[in-house]
């Protein structure tokens, strides 16, 4: 059993932040709503507790409070922002509407020497004050410590940035250490659950293989397995995983809806069937999707119509497994590759009390008349986690650190209706975008441009524009090429490619794909745009 670390979500945008830095101290932990139960608490026996931040007010809100097992478990305690203000109420101190908020870079001064802060800094000040660089983001305070508690930090308009009451192991910051612009947020982080919670730094992905192996051998037993293998690493992964535990017992059913890269589809036949020797039945059910897509231009709609098919195709295919009587007694489990942001993200976690923030297609309505159970090996990992499983796996790192492509395919990269030649016509423009990031090598760095960014990808746009080729006018379809620089993709800046790489692409595109004469690129950052354009 590993140590565990629970996080509490009071509502912040950024609790799943708080996990990954967590997780990257090698330790593992869960975020759960903010208003289980105490017994639930007891349970789940964590060795730490973290609050975090809410975009509520411990004033307003009344019901936004921990567990009173959280103060009673004897275990300690960290609170970050809301999570600050919640454990100052709670505890007998007091949060007040401050006539200064801030939002955004701020500098912190460390008081007091306590085990959080010791030794952590950014810089000193001429009198010696250790102080750190840290993102904010408030419009209330702490106005009076709780009995027990000692100034931890503080800022000009924010007096009790930070607070202690080490004989009980319970800190708290104003500030967010979880997000990447708190310099040594994560050293604080790595602090509070690997020194002062004491939990051992044994979340590794490669001994992890042989815990996850146990488990799934476990659950499926000698029943047999069908999994939706869609190309992308969460899936990719998960049927790698799958089929080192139980072989073939494993079924893999690659779907072809149509909206796939140019060429994926003979790449995942290759790797799986090829060189794992994995049982894989390819679907060409590209007619069906794009029919069932023709004249839907609303992106949520869209998600569930290419979830609802997949569920449709998997159903179909168990079944003619069956019938076929060839040694398969018939899939009774149902694999995917959802993975913790999706449960997270889908208001699945454990409570089911989460908010939704889109729907996810590995995790969204399975109907109750599937009759298959649900098999996720990879619902607790990150997708930075994923990744290193499967290179341990010896999945190749090409298809492993590839970009993120969504469930959904170019489905949600096709703006408005979905048809087939704006999908071929996307598949081409796209396959020249990242062709020309993978050979186009940064001098500095030494890195190809692929490398550099996190995720690129171009987006079809159903409008056309005027151009001229040769001596004649075109009347033509529009793309933009769409590359963003994110460690966390819960924000990011769209990458400063070099003039000379997007010419290339451009005329590359304008000139092999017949159909478009305008490339756009995209220079929104997130927020206030999101990465995906759909």
């Amino acid at each position: 059993m590993h140590d565990k670390i629970l996080i509490l979500d009071f509502g912040s945008q950024v609790t799943q932040l708080i996990a990954r830095r967590v997780r990257e101290a090698h330790v593992y932990c869960e975020i759960h709503p903010n208003d289980v139960s105490d017994d639930f608490i007891r349970s789940f026996a964590p060795k730490g507790i973290i609050l975090s931040g809410s975009h509520a007010s411990t004033y307003e809100d009344h019901q936004l409070r921990a567990p009173q097992a959280v103060w009673d478990l004897g275990v300690p305690v960290l609170g970050i922002c809301y999570g600050m203000q919640t454990m100052a109420v709670q505890l007998g101190g007091e949060v007040s509407w401050s006539d200064t908020r801030e939002f955004g870079y701020a500098e912190v001064r460390a008081h007091g020497h306590t085990r959080l802060l010791e030794g952590v800094q950014d810089f000193a000040t001429a009198e010696g004050h250790g102080m750190l660089k840290v993102w904010m983001s408030h419009g209330d305070k702490v106005t009076t410590l709780p009995q027990g508690f000692k100034l931890m930090a503080s800022t000009p308009s924010c007096p009790i940035a930070g607070m202690a009451n080490e004989d009980k192991g319970y800190y708290a910051v104003q500030f967010h250490p979880e997000v990447t612009h708190t310099v040594q947020g994560a050293a604080m982080l790595t602090r509070f659950v690997r020194d002062i919670a004491g939990c051992a730094g044994d979340w590794i992905m490669g001994n992890y293989i042989e815990e996850a192996i146990a488990k799934i051998r476990e659950q499926v037993g000698d029943e047999e397995v069908i999994l939706g293998l869609s190309g992308g690493v969460d899936s990719s992964v998960a049927a790698a995983l799958i089929h080192r535990a139980i072989g073939d017992q494993l079924t893999c059913v690659f779907v072809d809806h149509g909206l796939l890269r140019l060429n994926e589809g003979d790449m995942v036949m290759d790797m799986f069937a090829g060189k794992l020797h994995a049982k894989v039945i390819r679907v060409d059910a590209s007619e069906l999707f794009l029919g069932q897509l023709a004249g839907v231009t609303d992106p949520e709609k869209k998600r569930k119509i290419i979830g609802g098919l997949f569920v449709d195709v998997f159903k179909a295919e168990a079944g003619k497994l069956k019938a076929a009587g060839n040694g398969v007694k018939g899939a009774t489990f149902l694999a995917q590759g959802t993975i913790y942001p999706d449960v997270v993200e889908s208001g699945g976690t454990k409570t089911k009390k989460a908010t939704t923030i889109k729907s996810h297609h590995n995790v969204g309505g399975l109907p109750e008349q599937l009759g298959l159970k649900l098999l996720e090996p990879l619902r607790e990992l990150f997708k930075d986690e994923v990744r290193e499983l499967g290179v341990a796996l010896g999945l190749p790192p090409e298809m492993v650190y590839r970009h993120p492509f969504p469930g959904p395919g170019l489905g949600v990269r096709i703006l408005g209706e979905v048809k087939k030649d704006y999908a071929d016509l996307l598949r081409r423009a796209d396959a020249i975008f990242i062709d020309e990031l993978r050979s186009t090598i940064e001098p500095n760095s030494g890195k190809s441009w692929y490398d550099l960014t996190s995720q690129a990808f171009t987006v079809f746009l159903p409008v056309k524009s005027v151009g001229v080729m040769g001596d004649g006018r075109t009347y033509d379809y529009v793309v933009a090429l769409r590359a963003v620089q994110t460690s966390d993709f819960m924000t990011a800046d769209w990458a400063e490619l070099p003039y000379s790489l997007l010419k290339k692409v451009s005329s590359r595109i304008i000139n092999e794909v017949r159909g478009i004469n305008r490339v756009t690129y995209d220079v929104s950052s997130k927020p206030p745009a999101t990465i995906e354009w759909e």
